[in-house]
């Protein structure tokens, strides 16, 4: 038998493995193919670097400037405190903000040794358990959302009620994380449908760049700093506004991407140095050159334009001085 007679045997004995073999590797040269054709590579681009992190514990409460924070799917967290995962609340549990409060952007709340740490001018420092389970679970409103909170006890109560020296009683409580957050997407549908927050007015992320604040107070008579806008990650070394076309972002580890503008409202009047309030300005002058498009009043009204909300696609640690990267297909 020659060599043909016998390739020919051989290839009627094994007639099906070797067409599945020959097949499979049809395929796979197809799927190379396709793949490299249709997923056209990410090109990345340095945009600035990260100037500033800022965790706010309590909603409308003084900012905690950190050099490294995680950015987790629900917010920043540094140490044991959590981005706006503490509240004010009147007795029937409605949110008090800073909108109706302006002194409270002086309160801070830290954590030390396990204890929450309450701080206002000409308050004694106030020091409570981080967690008491024991406590009530309350049912709060945050805007138009329900939400619950635990309640921090009858100390806190008393100590916030005399600093905002108010004739209503006020009370403090904490998200945990068994409890239902708030789903962004029920009243903007540019979040992902599995994206939850706390106590934040939108989302999770707010991030805005330095050269937008210098470019806001070449118009202000009274000058401003990044503080009156509540970021949680402040960028420079980039052009002002920049941060309006960042729609996908690396840094670090973290992937952010863009949701939608944050529109601003009264509480960027309110001084975070002096918790004045003047209901002017800045945001009478960001009105009249950052409002959005006519297509978009139905999603922005008539409140200016100033910053990015983003949310998070994969968490990590950021670090100030983290190189900031855009990515595009």
């Amino acid at each position: 038998m020659g060599l043909r007679d016998a390739a020919m045997t051989m290839f009627a004995a094994h007639r099906k493995v070797v067409l599945c073999t020959v097949g499979i590797g049809l395929v796979s040269a197809a799927l190379c193919v396709g793949f490299r054709y249709f997923r056209r590579p990410k090109k990345v681009r340095r945009v600035g670097l990260v100037s500033q992190i800022n965790v706010f514990p309590l909603k409308s409460g003084k900012g905690l400037s950190v050099t490294t924070a995680q950015c987790l799917e629900m917010g920043l967290k540094y140490g044991e405190l959590k981005d706006r995962h503490w509240l004010i609340v009147t007795d029937d549990g409605h949110q008090v903000t800073a909108r109706q409060e302006p002194r409270l952007v002086l309160l801070s709340l830290t954590c030390q040794d396990g204890r929450l740490c309450l701080n206002a001018p000409g308050m004694e420092q106030l020091n409570i358990p981080l967690s008491q389970p024991q406590n009530q679970v309350i049912n709060c409103r945050v805007w138009s959302s329900d939400i619950q909170g635990r309640d921090c006890g009858e100390p806190a109560s008393l100590w916030i009620t005399r600093y905002l020296s108010g004739d209503k009683t006020f009370r403090m409580v904490q998200f945990e994380p068994q409890m239902k957050g708030r789903r962004p997407v029920e009243k903007f549908p540019f979040f992902f449908k599995h994206e939850k927050v706390a106590y934040p007015d939108t989302a999770a992320i707010l991030l805005m760049t330095e050269s937008s604040v210098t470019d806001l107070n070449t118009r202000l008579m009274d000058k401003v700093t990044t503080a009156w806008f509540r970021p949680s990650i402040v960028v420079t070394d980039c052009d002002a506004y920049a941060e309006d076309s960042w729609d996908e972002l690396q840094i670090g580890r973290v992937r952010l991407r863009r949701a939608m503008a944050c529109s601003r409202c009264l509480l960027t009047t309110v001084n975070p140095d002096t918790g004045d309030i003047s209901r002017k300005d800045p945001l009478e002058t960001l009105k009249s050159y950052r409002m959005c498009d006519a297509s978009e009043k139905h999603i922005y009204g008539s409140s200016p334009l100033f910053g990015q909300y983003y949310s998070v696609l994969k968490s990590g640690v950021l670090q100030v001085g983290d190189a900031v990267y855009t990515i595009t297909n």
